[in-house]
């Protein structure tokens, strides 16, 4: 797979912010350009889950994430919710693909019925438009028929909907194995490469006398 050049990552309220930090953490490491925005209710979710301020003001954020994960100068930037003019606003300039990781109910209805009413909707918005990938990783339990209704309409659209939800037959031995698993298919979506778990059946192909009859 080739990674695409430029990835929309979008933190919002739902609960499971460690998968959107890991997530930014394997973009950085996989060279891609990042454009980071987050929600207000992000920034508490942050705090609660991951003791991790975000940063009210784009240039501290992309600097404080930058230094977190090692990118590359002008690697990851940063755009306030309201910043219409941010590339990501327009079908002109799209960006390669874009995740929503945790993607909130309400982001998700939103998208779903074109609202576009912030950044990150918008941005949302403009992938659908432009057939773009777009991966929603939705965080929500049990789920009502409306949010079901809403990710029928986005998956009809174009959009992958992407449960945060782990498999085990890699045997995980931790949290971070758990994550690393559903960032992984996210990554897959994204067609960014990684190593992060292991493949079903690569333990097979690789055994001694595989293959053979």
């Amino acid at each position: 797979m080739t990674a695409p050049r430029i990835v929309t990552l979008a933190f919002t309220g739902a609960s499971g912010m460690p998968f959107g930090l890991r997530l930014l953490e394997c973009l950085v490491a996989a060279r891609c350009h990042i454009h980071l925005l987050y929600s207000p209710a992000a920034q508490i979710v942050a705090k609660q889950e991951c003791a991790l301020v975000l940063p009210a003001q784009p240039r501290e954020a992309a600097r404080m994430f930058s230094q977190r994960f090692g990118a590359a100068d002008g690697q990851v930037t940063v755009y306030a919710r309201e910043d219409w003019m941010a590339p990501v606003a327009s079908g002109s300039n799209p960006a390669d693909a874009m995740a929503v990781c945790p993607c909130t109910m309400g982001t998700l209805g939103a998208i779903a019925n074109g609202l576009a009413d912030n950044l990150i909707e918008r941005a949302a918005d403009v992938m659908l438009k432009e057939r773009r990938p777009l991966v929603l990783v939705p965080r929500e339990t049990p789920l009502s028929a409306i949010h079901l209704d809403n990710m029928l309409k986005l998956a009809r659209a174009g959009a992958v909907i992407l449960p945060p939800a782990p498999g085990f037959y890699h045997h995980p031995q931790s949290v971070a194995d758990l994550v690393d698993f559903v960032v992984a298919r996210i990554l897959d979506q994204l067609r960014v490469p990684h190593d992060l778990v292991p493949r079903w059946g690569e333990a097979r192909e690789n055994a001694p006398g595989a293959g053979t009859a």
